[in-house]
């Protein structure tokens, strides 16, 4: 009995003590999810998850409690480095295989699925999108040229479109948005822009990014902030105005999504000393 008020005591000292800053937590993720890195809500109720490098090549619903309501083994398809989901206006999911920490990777590929709320059963096919990066000559470049790492994906106008996050030594705060056609093949990616995203390593890397229904904004997200992106023109997204909000946490986030328009829905994955792996909710002014 004394063991278990230890814990249960213990366990009340870390939530208690907690620093989640402008988040509110949602809901505490479950135990498969630990390194949850990419997510997507189709009508703001329930939510598409994937994990990251080393994890099932599972895709797993989830509703705003917390709670699994149903998985599908992803056929055709290997995690590599699984990072980020997008959906298409056709309900189509996208799950960007496209993680490249020692920017040495040269099967980089974004698996194309059918609506998954539409499907029987416990198994969904995929189709292959694969691409490279023309401006990536080495496998791996030299330290001062790793810009090839990518954790970022979202949909837009008939293409997929791809932030990168910098791995290069030293850290200069520069990403490159890509972009690439929505249709199963084989393509070159095509660099779209060279963004100045800010100069700390450990809060401008860019995880995950998403734009909102109505189409007017895209927000990039860092383990601490968000990025801000609107009145923009065309798919030269980060040219419009740039707002950065310190959201005052040094969470693990790897995933966010648009539950509407106001409101961002985000993740992190579970801490060494079981902290985090929550959903958050965060409030546009």
């Amino acid at each position: 009995m004394a063991r278990i008020l230890t814990s249960a005591a213990l366990a009340l000292l870390i939530s208690c003590s907690a620093n989640y800053g402008q988040l509110t937590v949602q809901a505490d993720l479950p135990f498969l999810l630990d390194e949850n890195s990419g997510m997507v809500s189709y009508n703001g109720s329930t939510l598409w998850f994937i994990e990251d490098n080393g994890n099932k090549d599972v895709i797993y619903e989830v509703d705003l409690a917390g709670d699994i309501l149903k998985s599908f083994k992803v056929k055709n398809a290997k995690n590599g480095d699984w990072e980020d989901l997008a959906k298409d206006t056709e309900g189509n999911l996208y799950i960007a295989d496209i993680g490249n920490n020692d920017n040495d990777r040269k099967d980089l590929v974004i698996y194309k699925l059918p609506h998954p709320e539409n499907e029987p059963g416990d198994k969904i096919d995929a189709q292959k999108i694969k691409f490279h990066y023309p401006e990536q000559q080495e496998f791996p470049p030299k330290k001062t040229g790793r810009f090839f790492d990518a954790e970022a994906l979202f949909h837009w106008g008939g293409h997929l479109y791809i932030v990168t996050k910098n791995r290069a030594v030293p850290f200069n705060g520069k990403a490159y948005l890509y972009r690439v056609p929505d249709v199963p093949g084989t393509y070159a990616a095509t660099l779209i822009s060279e963004l100045d995203i800010c100069e700390d390593p450990g809060s401008c890397q860019i995880t995950a990014i998403d734009m909102a229904p109505d189409g007017k904004k895209v927000v990039a997200l860092s383990y601490g902030k968000l990025f801000i992106y609107t009145d923009f023109e065309g798919a030269d997204f980060f040219k419009g105005k740039k707002e950065i909000i310190d959201l005052g946490v040094g969470l693990q986030l790897e995933s966010i999504c648009f539950k509407n328009d106001s409101t961002l829905l985000l993740s992190d994955e579970r801490t060494m000393n079981g902290g985090g792996c929550n959903l958050y909710s965060y409030s546009l002014k």
